[in-house]
């Protein structure tokens, strides 16, 4: 398994991994870029570690993320370099 560094690397986790009542359970890092076209046109964005969903909520701080998401993010160049 390789690990490919993304373009534009501004990102911020988004949630997936809902819970019984509609609460996600972890967020995911995803391509800032995404956000906003996965939120109004309703099209899926991939997070770091491949998963793929639409975005349907905010994270708020202290929100869980995906330990993958973390560790891909945590090993990327500062500053998207």
């Amino acid at each position: 398994m390789s690990t490919q560094t993304l373009p534009e690397v501004d990102v911020r986790p988004e949630g997936t991994d809902h819970t019984g009542d509609d609460t996600p359970k972890m967020f995911h890092y995803v391509r800032k870029a995404k956000i906003a076209e996965s939120a109004v046109m309703g099209t899926h964005v991939v997070a770091l570690c491949g998963e793929v969903f639409p975005v349907t909520r905010s994270p708020k701080p202290g929100s869980p993320v995906c330990p993958d998401c973390q560790k891909i993010y945590e090993g990327l160049p500062a500053g998207g370099e």
